[in-house]
Protein backbone atom coordinates (compact mmCIF):
# COMPACT_ATOMS: atom_id res chain seq x y z
CA UNK A 1 0.00 0.00 0.00
CA UNK A 2 1.46 3.36 -1.01
CA UNK A 3 1.23 6.25 1.38
CA UNK A 4 -1.80 8.56 1.13
CA UNK A 5 -1.24 12.22 0.20
CA UNK A 6 -2.58 14.41 3.02
CA UNK A 7 -5.33 16.89 2.13
CA UNK A 8 -3.04 19.75 3.17
CA UNK A 9 -0.39 18.48 0.71
CA UNK A 10 -2.98 18.21 -2.10
CA UNK A 11 -4.19 21.76 -1.41
CA UNK A 12 -0.56 22.92 -1.25
CA UNK A 13 0.13 21.37 -4.70
CA UNK A 14 -2.97 23.04 -6.22
CA UNK A 15 -1.93 26.42 -4.83
CA UNK A 16 1.68 26.02 -5.95
CA UNK A 17 0.50 25.34 -9.55
CA UNK A 18 -1.79 28.41 -9.44
CA UNK A 19 1.07 30.54 -8.04
CA UNK A 20 3.56 29.60 -10.74
CA UNK A 21 0.88 30.09 -13.45
CA UNK A 22 0.30 33.63 -12.13
CA UNK A 23 3.94 34.53 -11.38
CA UNK A 24 6.40 32.22 -13.20
CA UNK A 25 9.23 33.49 -10.95
CA UNK A 26 7.26 32.22 -7.91
CA UNK A 27 7.75 28.57 -8.93
CA UNK A 28 8.66 26.58 -5.81
CA UNK A 29 7.53 29.37 -3.42
CA UNK A 30 5.79 28.22 -0.21
CA UNK A 31 2.10 29.25 -0.07
CA UNK A 32 2.38 29.06 3.78
CA UNK A 33 -0.68 26.91 4.32
CA UNK A 34 -2.15 26.29 7.77
CA UNK A 35 -5.42 25.20 9.39
CA UNK A 36 -7.75 28.12 10.04
CA UNK A 37 -10.84 29.02 12.09
CA UNK A 38 -12.32 30.97 9.17
CA UNK A 39 -12.10 28.18 6.59
CA UNK A 40 -10.50 24.73 6.35
CA UNK A 41 -7.11 26.20 5.45
CA UNK A 42 -5.57 29.63 5.08
CA UNK A 43 -2.60 30.52 2.81
CA UNK A 44 -0.54 33.55 3.85
CA UNK A 45 2.37 33.27 1.41
CA UNK A 46 1.06 35.77 -1.13
CA UNK A 47 1.92 38.80 1.03
CA UNK A 48 5.66 38.07 0.86
CA UNK A 49 5.49 37.28 -2.88
CA UNK A 50 3.62 40.52 -3.63
CA UNK A 51 6.23 42.50 -1.72
CA UNK A 52 9.00 40.85 -3.75
CA UNK A 53 7.19 41.37 -7.09
CA UNK A 54 6.18 44.92 -6.03
CA UNK A 55 2.54 44.01 -6.70
CA UNK A 56 -0.68 44.78 -4.81
CA UNK A 57 -1.24 41.73 -2.52
CA UNK A 58 -5.07 41.68 -2.88
CA UNK A 59 -4.83 41.94 -6.69
CA UNK A 60 -2.17 39.22 -6.83
CA UNK A 61 -4.33 37.04 -4.56
CA UNK A 62 -7.33 37.53 -6.87
CA UNK A 63 -5.19 36.50 -9.88
CA UNK A 64 -4.04 33.35 -8.05
CA UNK A 65 -7.66 32.49 -7.17
CA UNK A 66 -8.61 32.68 -10.87
CA UNK A 67 -5.88 30.09 -11.63
CA UNK A 68 -6.86 27.61 -8.85
CA UNK A 69 -8.45 24.42 -10.15
CA UNK A 70 -11.56 23.73 -8.06
CA UNK A 71 -13.55 20.51 -8.03
CA UNK A 72 -12.26 17.23 -6.62
CA UNK A 73 -10.06 18.65 -3.82
CA UNK A 74 -10.71 22.37 -3.44
CA UNK A 75 -14.37 23.38 -3.30
CA UNK A 76 -13.88 27.10 -2.89
CA UNK A 77 -11.16 29.80 -2.49
CA UNK A 78 -11.70 33.41 -1.53
CA UNK A 79 -9.46 36.38 -0.82
CA UNK A 80 -9.67 37.84 2.68
CA UNK A 81 -7.97 40.70 4.55
CA UNK A 82 -4.77 42.09 3.01
CA UNK A 83 -4.35 39.13 0.63
CA UNK A 84 -4.87 35.89 2.53
CA UNK A 85 -6.55 32.98 0.78
CA UNK A 86 -9.31 31.10 2.63
CA UNK A 87 -9.72 27.59 1.25
CA UNK A 88 -12.60 25.17 1.70
CA UNK A 89 -12.01 21.51 0.87
CA UNK A 90 -14.67 19.40 -0.86
CA UNK A 91 -16.57 16.97 1.39
CA UNK A 92 -15.92 14.23 -1.16
CA UNK A 93 -12.14 14.80 -0.79
CA UNK A 94 -12.29 14.49 3.01
CA UNK A 95 -14.22 11.21 2.97
CA UNK A 96 -12.21 9.87 0.03
CA UNK A 97 -8.89 10.56 1.72
CA UNK A 98 -9.98 8.91 4.96
CA UNK A 99 -11.26 5.92 2.98
CA UNK A 100 -7.82 5.52 1.38
CA UNK A 101 -6.18 5.65 4.84
CA UNK A 102 -8.74 3.16 6.20
CA UNK A 103 -7.98 0.74 3.35
CA UNK A 104 -4.25 0.63 4.11
CA UNK A 105 -3.69 -3.10 4.75
CA UNK A 106 -0.45 -2.48 6.64
CA UNK A 107 -2.46 -0.75 9.40
CA UNK A 108 -0.29 2.38 8.99
CA UNK A 109 -3.26 4.57 7.99
CA UNK A 110 -1.38 5.66 4.86
CA UNK A 111 1.47 7.24 6.85
CA UNK A 112 4.60 7.27 4.65
CA UNK A 113 8.04 6.04 5.73
CA UNK A 114 11.18 8.10 5.14
CA UNK A 115 12.62 7.91 1.63
CA UNK A 116 16.21 8.00 2.93
CA UNK A 117 16.21 6.65 6.50
CA UNK A 118 19.33 7.04 8.59
CA UNK A 119 20.55 5.20 11.68
CA UNK A 120 19.81 6.84 15.02
CA UNK A 121 21.42 5.56 18.22
CA UNK A 122 19.22 6.72 21.09
CA UNK A 123 20.66 6.73 24.60
CA UNK A 124 17.85 6.70 27.20
CA UNK A 125 16.66 5.00 30.40
CA UNK A 126 19.99 4.98 32.22
CA UNK A 127 19.55 3.65 35.78
CA UNK A 128 22.51 2.99 38.09
CA UNK A 129 23.60 -0.46 39.19
CA UNK A 130 23.02 -1.17 42.90
CA UNK A 131 20.86 1.96 43.25
CA UNK A 132 17.12 2.40 43.43
CA UNK A 133 15.35 4.03 40.46
CA UNK A 134 13.66 7.27 41.46
CA UNK A 135 11.28 9.75 39.85
CA UNK A 136 14.18 11.42 38.01
CA UNK A 137 14.67 8.23 35.96
CA UNK A 138 11.08 8.36 34.79
CA UNK A 139 11.42 11.07 32.15
CA UNK A 140 14.45 9.64 30.34
CA UNK A 141 12.70 6.26 30.08
CA UNK A 142 9.26 7.55 29.03
CA UNK A 143 10.44 10.22 26.57
CA UNK A 144 13.13 7.95 25.12
CA UNK A 145 10.73 5.05 24.59
CA UNK A 146 8.23 7.26 22.76
CA UNK A 147 10.92 8.77 20.51
CA UNK A 148 12.12 5.22 19.70
CA UNK A 149 8.53 4.29 18.64
CA UNK A 150 8.08 7.48 16.59
CA UNK A 151 11.39 7.15 14.74
CA UNK A 152 10.92 3.44 14.02
CA UNK A 153 7.37 4.09 12.74
CA UNK A 154 8.67 6.69 10.27
CA UNK A 155 11.19 4.16 8.92
CA UNK A 156 14.38 5.23 10.71
CA UNK A 157 16.79 2.45 11.68
CA UNK A 158 16.82 2.79 15.47
CA UNK A 159 19.45 1.33 17.81
CA UNK A 160 18.65 1.60 21.52
CA UNK A 161 21.35 2.06 24.12
CA UNK A 162 20.92 2.05 27.91
CA UNK A 163 24.10 3.61 29.29
CA UNK A 164 23.72 2.27 32.83
CA UNK A 165 25.99 3.45 35.65
CA UNK A 166 27.88 0.22 36.33
CA UNK A 167 31.45 1.42 36.93
CA UNK A 168 33.35 3.72 39.22
CA UNK A 169 34.89 4.06 42.65
CA UNK A 170 31.77 3.17 44.71
CA UNK A 171 32.02 -0.41 43.39
CA UNK A 172 35.29 -0.91 45.26
CA UNK A 173 33.39 -0.61 48.54
CA UNK A 174 30.52 -2.87 47.42
CA UNK A 175 32.74 -5.58 45.93
CA UNK A 176 35.01 -5.65 48.98
CA UNK A 177 32.03 -5.97 51.31
CA UNK A 178 30.45 -8.78 49.27
CA UNK A 179 33.80 -10.59 49.10
CA UNK A 180 33.95 -10.52 52.92
CA UNK A 181 30.23 -11.42 53.29
CA UNK A 182 29.76 -13.78 50.29
CA UNK A 183 26.12 -14.78 50.91
CA UNK A 184 24.53 -11.33 51.06
CA UNK A 185 23.08 -11.56 47.54
CA UNK A 186 22.05 -15.24 47.72
CA UNK A 187 18.43 -15.95 46.77
CA UNK A 188 16.08 -17.91 48.95
CA UNK A 189 13.67 -18.86 46.15
CA UNK A 190 14.26 -19.83 42.53
CA UNK A 191 12.12 -16.92 41.32
CA UNK A 192 13.42 -13.54 42.47
CA UNK A 193 11.16 -10.51 42.34
CA UNK A 194 12.41 -7.04 41.46
CA UNK A 195 11.48 -5.83 44.96
CA UNK A 196 13.53 -8.61 46.58
CA UNK A 197 16.53 -7.87 44.35
CA UNK A 198 16.34 -4.18 45.24
CA UNK A 199 16.01 -4.77 48.96
CA UNK A 200 19.04 -7.13 48.80
CA UNK A 201 21.10 -4.42 47.07
CA UNK A 202 19.81 -1.70 49.36
CA UNK A 203 20.62 -3.66 52.50
CA UNK A 204 24.10 -4.51 51.23
CA UNK A 205 24.79 -0.91 50.14
CA UNK A 206 23.86 0.50 53.56
CA UNK A 207 25.96 -2.09 55.40
CA UNK A 208 28.97 -1.48 53.13
CA UNK A 209 28.65 2.30 53.49
CA UNK A 210 28.48 2.04 57.28
CA UNK A 211 31.63 -0.11 57.40
CA UNK A 212 33.42 2.14 54.89
CA UNK A 213 32.73 5.24 57.01
CA UNK A 214 33.73 3.64 60.33
CA UNK A 215 36.59 1.25 59.46
CA UNK A 216 39.80 2.75 58.03
CA UNK A 217 41.28 -0.65 57.10
CA UNK A 218 38.12 -1.60 55.18
CA UNK A 219 38.32 1.77 53.42
CA UNK A 220 41.90 1.01 52.31
CA UNK A 221 40.91 -2.47 51.09
CA UNK A 222 37.97 -0.97 49.18
CA UNK A 223 40.22 1.53 47.40
CA UNK A 224 42.58 -1.25 46.39
CA UNK A 225 39.56 -3.09 44.98
CA UNK A 226 38.84 -0.18 42.59
CA UNK A 227 42.34 -0.64 41.12
CA UNK A 228 41.71 -4.42 40.78
CA UNK A 229 38.37 -3.72 39.05
CA UNK A 230 39.90 -1.30 36.56
CA UNK A 231 42.76 -3.71 35.90
CA UNK A 232 40.24 -6.45 35.05
CA UNK A 233 41.10 -8.88 37.89
CA UNK A 234 38.87 -11.96 37.19
CA UNK A 235 37.77 -12.56 40.82
CA UNK A 236 36.85 -8.88 41.29
CA UNK A 237 34.99 -8.80 37.96
CA UNK A 238 33.02 -11.93 38.93
CA UNK A 239 31.78 -10.23 42.13
CA UNK A 240 31.03 -7.02 40.18
CA UNK A 241 28.96 -9.09 37.73
CA UNK A 242 26.78 -10.28 40.63
CA UNK A 243 25.80 -6.66 41.32
CA UNK A 244 25.00 -6.07 37.67
CA UNK A 245 22.88 -9.23 37.43
CA UNK A 246 20.98 -8.49 40.64
CA UNK A 247 20.34 -4.91 39.47
CA UNK A 248 19.03 -6.11 36.12
CA UNK A 249 16.41 -8.29 37.84
CA UNK A 250 15.23 -5.10 39.52
CA UNK A 251 15.48 -2.86 36.40
CA UNK A 252 13.50 -5.30 34.28
CA UNK A 253 10.73 -5.47 36.90
CA UNK A 254 10.41 -1.65 36.92
CA UNK A 255 10.44 -1.38 33.13
CA UNK A 256 7.85 -4.16 32.92
CA UNK A 257 5.64 -2.17 35.29
CA UNK A 258 6.17 0.84 33.01
CA UNK A 259 4.96 -1.41 30.15
CA UNK A 260 8.22 -0.84 28.31
CA UNK A 261 10.46 -3.25 26.44
CA UNK A 262 14.10 -3.05 27.53
CA UNK A 263 16.27 -5.73 25.90
CA UNK A 264 19.42 -7.12 27.46
CA UNK A 265 21.69 -6.62 24.37
CA UNK A 266 20.76 -2.90 24.36
CA UNK A 267 22.19 -2.42 27.87
CA UNK A 268 25.77 -1.27 27.34
CA UNK A 269 26.89 0.43 30.53
CA UNK A 270 29.92 2.59 31.28
CA UNK A 271 31.94 -0.62 31.64
CA UNK A 272 31.23 -1.48 27.99
CA UNK A 273 33.65 1.22 26.82
CA UNK A 274 36.41 0.40 29.30
CA UNK A 275 38.77 -1.09 26.73
CA UNK A 276 38.55 2.03 24.56
CA UNK A 277 39.42 4.69 27.17
CA UNK A 278 43.22 4.68 26.77
CA UNK A 279 42.95 4.82 22.97
CA UNK A 280 40.39 7.64 23.11
CA UNK A 281 42.84 9.67 25.20
CA UNK A 282 45.74 8.84 22.88
CA UNK A 283 43.77 9.89 19.77
CA UNK A 284 42.73 13.18 21.38
CA UNK A 285 46.23 13.97 22.62
CA UNK A 286 48.00 13.06 19.36
CA UNK A 287 45.61 15.17 17.28
CA UNK A 288 46.14 18.13 19.62
CA UNK A 289 42.43 18.27 20.54
CA UNK A 290 43.34 17.58 24.18
CA UNK A 291 46.41 18.88 26.05
CA UNK A 292 48.10 18.05 29.34
CA UNK A 293 47.46 20.62 32.04
CA UNK A 294 48.81 20.05 35.58
CA UNK A 295 49.04 16.34 34.73
CA UNK A 296 45.44 16.01 33.57
CA UNK A 297 44.37 15.59 29.94
CA UNK A 298 42.04 18.49 29.15
CA UNK A 299 40.13 20.06 26.28
CA UNK A 300 39.73 23.86 26.49
CA UNK A 301 36.99 26.02 24.95
CA UNK A 302 37.03 29.74 24.27
CA UNK A 303 33.30 30.22 24.68
CA UNK A 304 32.67 28.00 27.73
CA UNK A 305 33.47 29.77 30.99
CA UNK A 306 32.74 29.01 34.61
CA UNK A 307 31.14 31.35 37.17
CA UNK A 308 34.57 32.95 37.80
CA UNK A 309 34.89 33.91 34.12
CA UNK A 310 37.74 31.46 33.49
CA UNK A 311 37.50 28.82 30.74
CA UNK A 312 36.12 25.50 32.00
CA UNK A 313 38.01 22.53 30.57
CA UNK A 314 36.61 19.09 29.86
CA UNK A 315 38.81 16.69 31.85
CA UNK A 316 39.23 13.48 29.86
CA UNK A 317 41.84 11.87 32.14
CA UNK A 318 42.62 12.94 35.70
CA UNK A 319 46.15 13.65 36.88
CA UNK A 320 46.16 10.33 38.81
CA UNK A 321 45.48 8.44 35.56
CA UNK A 322 41.80 7.78 36.33
CA UNK A 323 39.11 8.41 33.71
CA UNK A 324 36.00 10.54 34.20
CA UNK A 325 32.60 10.51 32.47
CA UNK A 326 34.04 12.46 29.53
CA UNK A 327 36.38 9.64 28.50
CA UNK A 328 33.50 7.14 28.62
CA UNK A 329 31.10 9.39 26.71
CA UNK A 330 33.71 10.12 24.02
CA UNK A 331 34.51 6.41 23.69
CA UNK A 332 30.77 5.69 23.35
CA UNK A 333 30.61 8.25 20.50
CA UNK A 334 33.48 6.47 18.71
CA UNK A 335 31.74 3.12 19.14
CA UNK A 336 28.37 4.43 17.92
CA UNK A 337 29.78 6.29 14.93
CA UNK A 338 32.39 3.78 13.70
CA UNK A 339 30.99 0.51 15.09
CA UNK A 340 27.22 1.03 14.80
CA UNK A 341 27.50 3.37 11.74
CA UNK A 342 25.14 5.94 13.25
CA UNK A 343 24.12 9.08 11.36
CA UNK A 344 22.45 10.60 14.45
CA UNK A 345 23.31 10.25 18.13
CA UNK A 346 20.45 11.19 20.42
CA UNK A 347 20.86 11.55 24.19
CA UNK A 348 17.75 11.74 26.39
CA UNK A 349 19.46 13.25 29.42
CA UNK A 350 18.55 15.72 32.17
CA UNK A 351 18.94 19.39 31.15
CA UNK A 352 21.37 19.91 34.05
CA UNK A 353 23.97 17.97 32.06
CA UNK A 354 23.76 20.35 29.08
CA UNK A 355 27.20 21.89 29.62
CA UNK A 356 28.88 18.47 29.87
CA UNK A 357 27.31 17.31 26.59
CA UNK A 358 28.04 20.59 24.82
CA UNK A 359 31.75 20.09 25.63
CA UNK A 360 31.72 16.38 24.76
CA UNK A 361 30.05 16.98 21.37
CA UNK A 362 32.40 19.87 20.55
CA UNK A 363 35.42 17.68 21.45
CA UNK A 364 34.11 14.89 19.20
CA UNK A 365 33.63 17.40 16.36
CA UNK A 366 37.21 18.67 16.73
CA UNK A 367 38.43 15.08 16.65
CA UNK A 368 36.49 14.52 13.41
CA UNK A 369 34.17 11.88 14.90
CA UNK A 370 31.12 14.11 14.43
CA UNK A 371 30.73 16.07 11.18
CA UNK A 372 28.17 17.11 8.54
CA UNK A 373 27.10 13.48 8.09
CA UNK A 374 26.99 12.50 11.76
CA UNK A 375 25.09 14.70 14.20
CA UNK A 376 24.75 14.50 17.97
CA UNK A 377 21.83 16.02 19.87
CA UNK A 378 20.91 16.14 23.55
CA UNK A 379 17.16 15.87 24.06
CA UNK A 380 17.34 17.67 27.40
CA UNK A 381 14.43 17.25 29.79
CA UNK A 382 13.27 19.34 32.74
CA UNK A 383 12.64 18.37 36.35
CA UNK A 384 9.64 16.55 37.83
CA UNK A 385 8.07 18.88 40.41
CA UNK A 386 5.68 18.21 43.29
CA UNK A 387 2.30 19.98 43.58
CA UNK A 388 4.11 22.81 45.42
CA UNK A 389 6.23 23.54 42.34
CA UNK A 390 9.45 22.37 44.02
CA UNK A 391 11.52 19.30 42.95
CA UNK A 392 9.57 16.17 43.86
CA UNK A 393 10.66 14.76 47.24
CA UNK A 394 9.11 12.69 50.05
CA UNK A 395 8.07 14.38 53.32
CA UNK A 396 11.44 13.34 54.74
CA UNK A 397 13.14 15.14 51.86
CA UNK A 398 14.24 11.95 50.10
CA UNK A 399 13.89 11.31 46.39
CA UNK A 400 10.70 9.41 45.65
CA UNK A 401 11.07 5.75 44.69
CA UNK A 402 9.78 5.17 41.18
CA UNK A 403 8.08 1.90 42.12
CA UNK A 404 6.03 3.57 44.89
CA UNK A 405 4.89 6.25 42.49
CA UNK A 406 3.79 3.77 39.82
CA UNK A 407 1.96 1.60 42.38
CA UNK A 408 0.05 4.62 43.67
CA UNK A 409 -0.90 5.66 40.12
CA UNK A 410 -2.23 2.13 39.48
CA UNK A 411 -4.25 2.20 42.74
CA UNK A 412 -5.83 5.59 41.90
CA UNK A 413 -6.61 4.51 38.34
CA UNK A 414 -8.14 1.22 39.51
CA UNK A 415 -10.53 3.21 41.73
CA UNK A 416 -11.58 5.35 38.73
CA UNK A 417 -12.07 2.26 36.55
CA UNK A 418 -14.03 0.45 39.28
CA UNK A 419 -16.37 3.43 39.67
CA UNK A 420 -17.16 3.55 35.95
CA UNK A 421 -17.00 -0.17 35.17
CA UNK A 422 -20.34 -1.77 34.44
CA UNK A 423 -19.56 -5.29 33.28
CA UNK A 424 -15.89 -5.77 34.16
CA UNK A 425 -14.66 -8.60 36.38
CA UNK A 426 -12.21 -7.93 39.26
CA UNK A 427 -9.43 -9.35 37.11
CA UNK A 428 -10.32 -6.98 34.25
CA UNK A 429 -10.50 -4.01 36.63
CA UNK A 430 -6.97 -4.80 37.86
CA UNK A 431 -5.64 -5.14 34.31
CA UNK A 432 -7.36 -1.93 33.10
CA UNK A 433 -6.29 -0.13 36.29
CA UNK A 434 -2.64 -0.83 35.44
CA UNK A 435 -3.11 0.29 31.82
CA UNK A 436 -4.90 3.48 32.85
CA UNK A 437 -2.52 4.28 35.73
CA UNK A 438 0.71 3.77 33.80
CA UNK A 439 -0.83 5.52 30.78
CA UNK A 440 -1.70 8.50 33.00
CA UNK A 441 1.88 8.84 34.27
CA UNK A 442 3.37 8.54 30.77
CA UNK A 443 0.91 10.95 29.20
CA UNK A 444 1.44 13.64 31.85
CA UNK A 445 5.14 13.46 31.07
CA UNK A 446 4.81 13.29 27.27
CA UNK A 447 2.16 16.00 26.93
CA UNK A 448 4.62 18.54 28.35
CA UNK A 449 7.42 19.74 26.09
CA UNK A 450 10.49 17.76 27.26
CA UNK A 451 12.61 20.79 28.15
CA UNK A 452 9.97 22.15 30.55
CA UNK A 453 9.53 21.09 34.17
CA UNK A 454 6.15 19.53 34.98
CA UNK A 455 4.09 18.99 38.11
CA UNK A 456 3.45 15.45 39.23
CA UNK A 457 -0.18 15.56 40.34
CA UNK A 458 -1.82 12.13 40.43
CA UNK A 459 -5.34 13.50 41.03
CA UNK A 460 -5.06 15.53 37.85
CA UNK A 461 -3.44 12.68 35.90
CA UNK A 462 -6.23 10.14 36.48
CA UNK A 463 -9.00 12.71 35.96
CA UNK A 464 -11.60 11.90 33.30
CA UNK A 465 -11.80 15.57 32.34
CA UNK A 466 -9.15 17.67 30.68
CA UNK A 467 -5.98 16.81 28.83
CA UNK A 468 -5.29 13.36 30.32
CA UNK A 469 -4.69 9.92 28.86
CA UNK A 470 -7.81 8.65 30.68
CA UNK A 471 -9.93 11.06 28.62
CA UNK A 472 -8.35 9.62 25.44
CA UNK A 473 -8.71 6.02 26.61
CA UNK A 474 -12.40 6.58 27.40
CA UNK A 475 -12.97 8.18 23.97
CA UNK A 476 -11.44 5.08 22.35
CA UNK A 477 -13.47 2.66 24.52
CA UNK A 478 -16.68 4.59 23.72
CA UNK A 479 -16.05 4.24 19.96
CA UNK A 480 -15.37 0.51 20.31
CA UNK A 481 -18.65 0.17 22.22
CA UNK A 482 -20.60 1.92 19.40
CA UNK A 483 -18.96 -0.35 16.80
CA UNK A 484 -19.98 -3.41 18.86
CA UNK A 485 -23.58 -2.13 19.19
CA UNK A 486 -23.78 -1.66 15.41
CA UNK A 487 -23.89 -5.46 15.11
CA UNK A 488 -24.35 -6.45 11.47
CA UNK A 489 -24.06 -2.87 10.12
CA UNK A 490 -20.54 -2.35 8.79
CA UNK A 491 -18.57 0.92 8.58
CA UNK A 492 -18.53 2.01 4.91
CA UNK A 493 -17.26 5.29 3.43
CA UNK A 494 -19.77 7.23 1.29
CA UNK A 495 -17.87 10.05 -0.43
CA UNK A 496 -21.08 11.21 -2.17
CA UNK A 497 -22.65 12.36 1.12
CA UNK A 498 -22.57 15.94 2.36
CA UNK A 499 -20.87 16.32 5.75
CA UNK A 500 -21.95 18.36 8.77
CA UNK A 501 -19.54 20.86 10.35
CA UNK A 502 -18.66 18.41 13.18
CA UNK A 503 -17.98 15.60 10.66
CA UNK A 504 -15.77 17.87 8.55
CA UNK A 505 -13.76 19.08 11.56
CA UNK A 506 -13.22 15.50 12.72
CA UNK A 507 -12.33 14.26 9.21
CA UNK A 508 -9.80 17.03 8.53
CA UNK A 509 -8.15 16.38 11.90
CA UNK A 510 -7.93 12.61 11.37
CA UNK A 511 -6.28 13.26 8.00
CA UNK A 512 -3.58 15.40 9.67
CA UNK A 513 -2.25 12.38 11.62
CA UNK A 514 0.49 11.57 9.09
CA UNK A 515 1.78 15.13 9.08
CA UNK A 516 1.78 15.28 12.88
CA UNK A 517 3.72 12.01 13.18
CA UNK A 518 6.33 13.26 10.69
CA UNK A 519 6.75 16.52 12.64
CA UNK A 520 6.88 14.84 16.06
CA UNK A 521 9.54 12.39 14.81
CA UNK A 522 11.64 15.01 13.03
CA UNK A 523 11.65 17.29 16.08
CA UNK A 524 11.87 14.51 18.73
CA UNK A 525 8.68 16.05 20.13
CA UNK A 526 6.18 13.48 21.47
CA UNK A 527 4.24 16.39 23.05
CA UNK A 528 3.12 17.42 19.54
CA UNK A 529 1.57 14.00 19.01
CA UNK A 530 -0.03 14.11 22.50
CA UNK A 531 -1.60 17.52 21.71
CA UNK A 532 -2.90 16.17 18.38
CA UNK A 533 -4.51 13.14 20.09
CA UNK A 534 -6.19 15.29 22.74
CA UNK A 535 -7.68 17.47 19.97
CA UNK A 536 -8.74 14.32 18.12
CA UNK A 537 -10.65 13.06 21.17
CA UNK A 538 -12.20 16.54 21.61
CA UNK A 539 -13.31 16.66 17.95
CA UNK A 540 -14.75 13.17 18.35
CA UNK A 541 -16.67 14.15 21.50
CA UNK A 542 -18.15 17.13 19.66
CA UNK A 543 -19.09 14.92 16.67
CA UNK A 544 -20.66 12.33 19.01
CA UNK A 545 -22.76 15.01 20.75
CA UNK A 546 -24.04 16.55 17.50
CA UNK A 547 -24.31 13.63 15.06
CA UNK A 548 -26.38 10.54 15.91
CA UNK A 549 -24.45 7.51 14.63
CA UNK A 550 -26.71 4.45 14.84
CA UNK A 551 -29.87 6.61 14.59
CA UNK A 552 -28.67 8.70 11.62
CA UNK A 553 -31.28 9.59 8.96
CA UNK A 554 -30.36 7.12 6.19
CA UNK A 555 -28.61 3.72 6.08
CA UNK A 556 -25.77 5.30 4.05
CA UNK A 557 -25.30 7.98 6.72
CA UNK A 558 -25.22 5.33 9.47
CA UNK A 559 -22.48 3.46 7.57
CA UNK A 560 -20.53 6.65 6.86
CA UNK A 561 -20.65 7.76 10.50
CA UNK A 562 -19.60 4.31 11.68
CA UNK A 563 -16.71 4.62 9.22
CA UNK A 564 -15.76 8.00 10.74
CA UNK A 565 -15.91 6.39 14.20
CA UNK A 566 -13.72 3.46 13.16
CA UNK A 567 -11.05 5.50 11.36
CA UNK A 568 -10.89 7.80 14.43
CA UNK A 569 -10.50 4.79 16.74
CA UNK A 570 -7.68 3.36 14.62
CA UNK A 571 -5.90 6.72 14.61
CA UNK A 572 -6.27 7.08 18.40
CA UNK A 573 -5.02 3.53 18.92
CA UNK A 574 -1.98 3.99 16.65
CA UNK A 575 -1.15 7.41 18.12
CA UNK A 576 -1.36 6.18 21.70
CA UNK A 577 0.81 3.19 20.82
CA UNK A 578 3.51 5.61 19.60
CA UNK A 579 3.37 7.26 23.03
CA UNK A 580 3.70 3.81 24.66
CA UNK A 581 0.15 3.90 26.08
CA UNK A 582 -2.46 1.10 25.95
CA UNK A 583 -6.00 1.62 24.67
CA UNK A 584 -8.33 -0.92 26.35
CA UNK A 585 -11.33 -2.05 24.23
CA UNK A 586 -13.71 -1.68 27.20
CA UNK A 587 -13.58 0.69 30.14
Amino acid sequence: MASVTSLSDSVQQHLASALSATLPEAAGADPLLRRSDRADFQANGILALAKKAKANPRELAAQVVSEVVTGDVIKDVEVSGPGFLNITVADRAITGNLAARYADETGRLGVPTAAHPGTTVIDYAQPNVAKEMHVGHLRSAVIGDSVVQLLAFTGENVIRRHHIGDWGTQFGMLIQYLDEHPHELDHKAAEVTGEEAMSNLDRLYKAARKKFDSDEEFKTRSRRRVVDLQAGDPHTLAIWQKFVDESKIYFFSVFEKLDMEIRDPDIVGESGYNDMLAETCRLLEESGVAVRSEGALCVFFEDIKGPDGNPVPLIVQKSDGGYGYAATDLSAIRDRVFGLKASTLLYVVDARQALHFKMVFETARRAGWLNEDVKAHQLAFGTVLGKDGKPFKTREGETVRLVDLLDEAIDRASAVVREKAQELSEEEIAERGAQVGIGAVKYADLSTSANRDYKFDLDQMVSLNGDTSVYLQYAYARIRSILRKAGEVRPVAHPELDLTEAERALGLHVDAFAQTVAEAAAEYAPHKLAAYLYQLASHYTSFYDKCPVLKAETPAQVENRLFLCDVTARTLHQGMELLGIRTPEKL
